[in-house]
């Protein structure tokens, strides 16, 4: 991951802002930058700000082109990185979060996530291949429900820490998500170990299942 500096990127992990970002954005003539890799992660002053968010010219043209300076610019974005950018809002995420070309995506560590901005990520994003939500301790079993059949690409998933994820979790993703080769369910206790060996009965492909304190065991299943 880059963590871009200078014209084209944000401020040093830890300091970033709406602000600045938005700032760096719109002093970009012309063409956006080509960014493949895009690492805000631990900014943990970066905030919603309204040029990081889509805005419509008028409620009766909600064009998806970004107006003025958005991340939105950044239509090559390949992988995304926001892990631990604790004041960013649903509000926010559900407004930026539509990269239909993007692969790798971390919203770990973020204690405001809910299903809202998981179903918004699943629908603007759908070509994810790999996905961290480690620690979203709000993402529930329904939001699961809706968001799952949005990824069939899906490789890796981390949901290790998302303490009110049930096997309705496991059996939304196992029923949509057919390309699995990694998963991680480790402290969830929603979950239990039987629910993990049914999972990795339906999709023999998966490789490796992080399981440890799954009700309230310590197990890694690993092929």
């Amino acid at each position: 991951m880059l963590s871009p500096r200078g014209p084209a990127g944000a401020a040093e992990p830890g300091h970033g802002r709406g602000w600045e970002l938005a700032q760096s954005l719109g002093s970009v003539c012309g063409a956006p930058p080509p960014l493949a890799s895009l690492s805000l992660a631990y900014c943990s002053s970066l905030k919603p700000h309204k040029e990081l968010e889509h805005q419509a010219s008028s409620p009766k043209d909600p064009s998806p082109q970004p107006q003025g300076p958005s991340l939105l610019m950044l239509q090559a974005l390949r992988e995304l990185d926001l892990t631990a950018c604790s004041k960013l809002t649903d509000a926010s995420l559900t407004k930026v979060l539509r990269f239909p070309q993007l692969r790798q995506l971390s919203l770990s560590l973020l204690p405001a996530l809910t299903d809202k901005a998981l179903v918004a990520a699943a629908k603007g994003c759908p070509s994810l291949e790999r996905l961290a939500l480690s620690h979203c301790s709000l993402l529930s079993d329904q939001g699961w429900a809706q968001a799952a059949s949005f990824w069939p690409r899906l490789q890796h998933l981390n949901l290790s820490s998302c303490s009110q994820l049930t096997e309705q979790t496991l059996d939304s993703i196992g029923q949509a998500c057919q390309q699995l080769r990694m998963v991680d369910v480790a402290m969830c206790p929603g979950i239990s170990i039987a629910s993990v060996r049914r999972f990795q009965a339906r999709l023999p492909e998966v490789t490796c299942i992080q399981s440890r304190f799954v009700g309230g065991a310590d197990l890694t299943l690993t092929l």
